[in-house]
């Protein structure tokens, strides 16, 4: 290895101490050919002046010298000087001596003269490569130790961030905190209220995972699933589409048969990072197996498993007729927005390919039963100084932009209805709740 190739600022500095001029001009014509800087002393004290004055990177000091031997001045180097390599040169056989420089200087080696001129050499190189590689280890651990500081700032700094974005949504933060306060006892009835976190990236499809819920609920009831499955439904309907929290904003906003192909295969992704996101809960391992398939098709070319025909979850081929059915009508699916007649007629003609046709038909049964019902729930509509306690809600209580606060069939107390009044009064917005009548 080539030690000035090493020490990219600055050929590496020798400094030669010996009181035998002979010795210092050896050494000069020895070392000055590999572009060595030299520096000479004739004795220690001489040495030491010179490292006062210059910085050398290695010394090579004979044993024995009038007034300061190289033991003693070598130890002294290492005292004020320790990253300076130290070399001794012995011409006797003074073992003691030699040991004490050993141990008090901490010398890289002695070397016996007269000495082999490739043995010295090889020496000096390997000492300084030794030395710069320790340099450049501790300029490496330096490096890092400022990175992590500096990765320490930046995630302190990510943190303020979020924070700064977290205060936007406080207001309805506190309603959601106390609603599942009071909820917390069953999971059953607090998801409704987390799946609004979803919805608030939806923009045009505000209250779409809802809508999908409750139609999937009925549809799932009438093909005779069991209570279980039903409810497993109603969870992946709320949630179905939380693996887009992850997506740009860009993407959420844009018909998916619009998407370039680039821009579809990262929403094709959402299904199975919305499964992913549940896999911590056990409660919701049958919700987040139909979230994960809740886009593939009948006849195999949906996404991410490419399954077909029964090997589709039933639940997750309700969820496929009834989230499209939805999504047809918001214009997320095609590229204009569809009537309701459009989009019933969308999932007729597309049995045995996006759609199980058993499924499929019994939906349209359910669309065709809605205009005929004539049942509806008698209620009233109040302002907040209207509440008492144990009202219960007959709609889901929703503020100005559409976003979920509480939902339909919650009874109010009185600790509920001081938190709508104070939360109407921090966002100077009043709020329309209807209430069940006797």
């Amino acid at each position: 290895m080539d030690t000035q190739a090493t020490d990219q600022v600055s050929p590496a500095t020798l400094l030669l101490v010996d009181d035998e001029e002979n010795i210092l001009s050896a050494l000069r014509r020895l070392f000055r050919p590999a572009g060595y800087r030299i520096l000479t002393a004739q004795d220690g004290m001489q040495g030491l002046e010179v490292l006062e004055k210059e910085s050398a990177d290695l010394v090579i000091s004979d044993m024995r010298m009038p007034g300061m031997d190289g033991a003693k001045f070598l130890e002294e180097v290492a005292k004020r000087w320790p990253e300076t390599v130290r070399i001794l040169l012995t011409g006797y056989s003074d073992l003691t001596s030699t040991i004490s420089a050993v141990n008090k200087g901490r010398i890289y080696c002695y070397i016996s003269k007269p000495w082999e001129d490739n043995d010295i050499k090889l020496a000096v190189q390997n000492a300084l490569e030794r030395k710069f590689l320790e340099r450049e280890k501790r300029r490496l651990e330096e490096l890092t130790l400022k990175q992590n500081e500096e990765l320490k700032e930046l995630n302190t700094n990510l943190e303020k961030m979020v924070q700064h974005r977290t205060a936007e949504i406080q207001q309805t933060a506190d309603m959601l905190d106390l609603a599942f306060q009071e909820l917390k006892r069953s999971y059953v009835t607090a998801i409704p209220v987390f799946a609004n976190l979803v919805e608030m990236r939806e923009g045009k499809a505000t209250g779409h995972s809802r809508r999908i819920a409750e139609q999937a609920r009925m549809l799932a009831q009438q093909m005779g699933m069991t209570e279980e499955d039903t409810e497993n439904v109603y969870f992946a309907g709320l949630l179905h589409d939380i693996g887009k929290l992850g997506l740009p904003d860009a993407l959420l906003n844009q018909p998916y048969i619009s998407l370039p192909p680039r821009e579809r295969a990262l929403m094709d992704k959402h299904p199975a990072m919305g499964a992913a996101a549940l896999l911590a809960l056990e409660p919701m391992e049958g919700a987040a197996r139909l979230i994960r398939s809740h886009h593939e098709r009948f006849d195999g070319k949906g996404y991410p498993d490419q399954l077909f025909g029964d090997r589709i979850p039933l639940g997750a081929r309700i969820l496929a007729v009834v989230n499209d059915y939805d999504a047809l009508q918001i214009g997320t699916l095609l590229d204009k927005s569809a009537t309701p007649a459009e989009a019933r007629a969308f999932l007729v003609n597309n049995k045995n390919q996006r759609y199980d046709p058993r499924v499929a038909d019994e939906f349209v049964k359910i669309l065709d039963r809605q205009p005929n019902q004539t049942a509806l729930l008698r209620e009233v509509k109040l302002t907040s100084d209207g509440l008492r306690e144990g009202m219960m809600l007959a709609r889901d209580l929703l503020n100005s932009d559409g976003m979920l606060l509480l939902t339909k069939g919650y009874r109010l107390t009185e600790a509920l209805i001081s938190k709508i009044r104070t939360f109407e009064r921090d966002t100077g917005k009043n709020l329309v709740i209807h209430v069940e009548t006797k």
